[in-house]
């Protein structure tokens, strides 16, 4: 309105003059608002193409979520794995993340190490703890699979003397009351082949289920040599009693499973 009076006050000085209507007036006063408008949208345009230089990614949304490349994390549902793993392990056990020991050791790309897991917390987890860094790992495996794979029985005695095969150290094999058959071990990785990478000791555990199906899991220190990720841990991130504990938690199967 206070261009049309503006417009209509210019109108009365030049009054007697030809020319100028009020509907000429209203009209030069749509023409002046909306080359105001105009003025300011752009003005508000420049402000936000300001802001996002300063602000890299803010024209185009939030930046997409950035994973290592040599620790891809993978997630499922709203929660990592790392995480739902974590929330089952004691505290003290340090930090835990998921990663690819394809693309850490074999410099794989993520897609060529992707795989497929049967079971809800199956993968590889690099677990830092005062500066060195182990690895705890777990496969669970459906009976079809596990006949494919194994030309024996998965319940024969591991901790017994097979051919030539040196006895597994420390082994303790355990027959739960329910039917399951958990086996842990020490293995010392110290095979002295000279290969990269190099091992350090870890503990070794399976657990055979009622239906055929097994649960395996790794402990171990981590490895030296190439693409090494740091210093070897002064003890596998899980003690014996707690790789047992974790191996008889039935979040670690699938749904459906025969855990008890």
């Amino acid at each position: 309105m206070n261009d049309v009076r503006e417009l209509l006050g210019r109108a009365a000085d030049g009054a007697g003059h030809p020319g100028l209507t009020t509907d000429a007036v209203y009209a030069r006063a749509g023409r002046v608002r909306r080359r105001r408008r105009a003025a300011v949208s752009g003005a508000a345009l420049a402000v936000v193409a300001a802001g996002a230089v300063a602000f890299p990614g803010f024209a185009a949304g939030p930046e997409p979520e950035r994973t290592s490349v040599a620790a891809p994390a993978e997630k499922s549902g709203k929660e990592d794995r790392a995480g739902r793993l974590t929330a089952l392990l004691p505290s003290g056990v340090g930090t835990v993340e998921q990663v690819s020991l394809a693309v850490l050791i074999k410099n794989a790309t993520p897609e060529q190490a992707k795989e497929t897991y049967a079971g809800p917390l199956d993968g590889q987890y690099a677990v830092r703890r005062d500066g060195g860094v182990g690895f705890l790992t777990l496969s669970y495996m459906p009976r079809a699979q596990v006949a494919k794979k194994y030309a024996t029985d998965p319940a024969f005695d591991l901790c017994a003397v097979n051919g030539k095969e040196p006895p597994r150290a420390d082994c303790v094999r355990e027959e739960l009351p329910d039917g399951r058959i958990l086996t842990i071990w020490h293995d010392a990785m110290d095979h002295g082949d000279g290969g990269t990478p190099q091992w350090g000791p870890e503990l070794d555990a399976r657990l055979v289920l009622e239906d055929g199906s097994v649960l395996a899991a790794r402990s171990s220190t981590g490895y030296e040599g190439d693409r090494s990720q740091g210093p070897l841990l002064d003890d596998p991130p899980l003690d014996r009693g707690q790789l047992r504990d974790l191996m008889l938690r039935p979040e670690l199967l699938p749904a459906g499973g025969t855990a008890k």
